[in-house]
């Protein structure tokens, strides 16, 4: 038992890396607070992780509900009553965890599944190689095909060529490199190596490289903001004054009610496709109760509203990474929403030393993973 807790505690570990920049972007994507986007990733972990049946889905903010989340808040006028929503759509996914609804996961086509899969490995990639190499103009954690910036996902290739930051693109190397080593057979069973994940290795080999080329004082030097940055919290009166709490006037709003039936429809059919595509992952082919699925993402909506945090689904990549680090159970995604609450108030000098070029060599492997050729071949 203790050896799956360590071995769920490092995964968790893994998904915490990834997931930090990926809640900062989404609330920056989403023109939200960046607190909120890491109070949605608190509770994704903790909360829903706890009440979930499913032992490998990881759920926080999601990227999906991005052009909701804009023309919602911009319709209603301020994210306080937006929250209002988010609170709402937990409630109406009770429901629909009370009504069964659930059941809907088990019609979804197996192509579907598998072709969502490999379609969000190849979004992956192309959002990521600008990232590996520096620029890093697009918003990290957006997906869609054109940007905050004014570009596209390929138009963003040229102005890449033009704009590499040499120091990041060879941490980005140095990570996709150690990440494909470890898959080797003998890295795989050597009794040490196995020992070590692959994605911590390649955050502290980045972490190492960029303190390197700083100290001596090379061209290779690494500008902050290719850095994960993250909001000052250093006292609970920061968390208090950077927090939003709920415009309760909201709830006589009748715009609010109808924002929040299409949040939870549109979370739930993520939550339940991101589940059903996990499941299919899952090396132990378990299948998860989607009915309880609900149940949890509800109560996590309803406490996110609450406590002023974006709208969360069970997101697909963070699951994804979760699937490839070799969790266990659910105590990787809890263990993975304890992280990011201890590391931003308590160590954040720490975090944001992590290179955006190793986190986007780990989203290239996930891609990479998701993508194989041979699982495009069987669809």
């Amino acid at each position: 038992m203790f050896k799956n807790y360590l071995i769920d505690f490092k995964s968790g570990l893994v998904v915490f890396l990834v997931a930090l920049p990926l809640c900062l972007g989404i609330a920056l994507a989403q023109n939200a607070p960046l607190l909120s986007g890491l109070i949605g990733g608190v509770l994704g972990g903790i909360v829903i992780g706890s009440i979930s049946g499913s032992r490998l889905s990881v759920s926080g903010p999601a990227a999906g509900l991005t052009s909701i989340v804009l023309s919602s808040v911009q319709e209603l006028g301020s994210f306080e009553i937006f929250l209002c929503a988010v609170l709402i759509s937990g409630v109406f996914q009770l429901l629909l965890a009370l009504l069964k609804a659930g059941a809907i996961a088990h019609y979804f086509p197996s192509s579907v599944i598998k072709g969502m899969l490999s379609a969000i490995g190849i979004i992956l990639i192309i959002k990521q190689i600008p990232h590996l190499t520096g620029y890093d103009a697009d918003t990290e954690g957006d997906e869609s095909f054109l940007q905050s910036d004014g570009e596209n996902s390929f138009s963003a290739f040229s102005s890449m060529l033009s704009q590499i930051t040499p120091g990041s693109f060879i941490i980005g190397i140095i990570s996709l490199g150690i990440l494909f080593l470890w898959e080797l057979q003998w890295f795989k069973n050597n009794k040490y190596t196995k020992l070590l994940p692959p994605s911590l290795l390649v955050v502290v080999a980045g972490i190492l490289t960029a303190i390197g080329f700083d100290a001596f004082k090379t061209h290779y030097i690494i500008p902050q903001i290719h850095f994960v940055n993250i909001p000052d919290l250093n006292s609970f009166s920061d968390i208090k004054n950077q927090a939003y709490t709920p415009d309760f006037s909201g709830f006589l709003n009748f715009k609010v009610y109808e924002i929040a039936l299409v949040l939870a429809a549109v979370a739930s059919l993520e939550t339940l496709l991101s589940l059903e595509a996990i499941d299919r992952l899952d090396p132990e082919d378990i299948q998860s109760p989607p009915n309880r699925e609900l149940l949890a993402q509800g109560t996590g909506n309803i406490l996110s509203g609450l406590l002023g945090g974006l709208p969360l689904t069970s997101v697909i990549v963070r699951s994804s990474v979760n699937v490839n680090a070799g969790a266990k159970s659910k105590w990787s995604s809890i263990f993975h929403g304890i992280l990011i609450l201890i590391c931003v108030i308590c160590f954040p000098m720490v975090l944001e030393r992590i290179p955006l070029s190793s986190l986007a060599g780990i989203l290239i492997f996930t891609g990479y993973k998701l993508a194989q050729p041979k699982l495009i071949v069987n669809i």
